[in-house]
């Protein structure tokens, strides 16, 4: 159960998903991250209108969150959507490495509309020789040269 403030943050975030619909910038999925009960990022469905298969909700939230916040992590932050996340943005959210995440639709909502993730959920699972994009691995000497130079390097931020 959300307390009131924590459902103010969910319903925002399903208004940014109607905005973003009704204003052509995408599907209609929405999302918030909050720091200490205020929102410090937010995003919706941008694909369609920014020609970036990557502008779903929640990567743009979290961009716009590490913008404002001047991080690359958010593990003082949680993250509220209007649908369950794709895989794509499951790897963001993970990556971003917030507290939790809040979401009202889920993926067979999503679904329903024709928004099935499945097929990626599949794709993940699968020997590469079988996924349906064929991947093509080529070992090169400079590649490997440039992650041990990255092993030894003194500057480096973890993550």
């Amino acid at each position: 159960m959300l307390t009131k403030e924590e459902q103010v943050f969910l319903e925002r975030a399903i208004e940014l998903s109607r905005e973003g619909m009704e204003n052509g910038h995408g599907g209609p999925f929405g999302c918030v991250v909050v720091k200490d009960n205020v929102i410090v990022g937010e995003g919706n469905n941008r694909v369609t209108s920014s020609n970036d298969p990557t502008a779903h909700a929640e990567v743009v939230a979290i961009r716009d969150a590490c913008n404002r916040l001047q991080t690359f992590q958010l593990s003082e932050c949680d993250i509220y959507t209007s649908c369950e996340p794709c895989p794509m943005c499951l790897g963001a959210i993970y990556w971003a490495r917030p507290r939790r995440v809040v979401y009202a639709n889920t993926r067979d909502e999503a679904a329903a509309i024709e928004f099935d993730d499945a097929f990626i959920y599949n794709e993940i699972n699968a020997d590469m020789q079988t996924r349906k994009i064929p991947f093509m691995h080529v070992a090169h000497p400079e590649a490997l040269a440039v992650f041990e130079a990255w092993k030894k390097w003194k500057d480096k931020t973890s993550y």
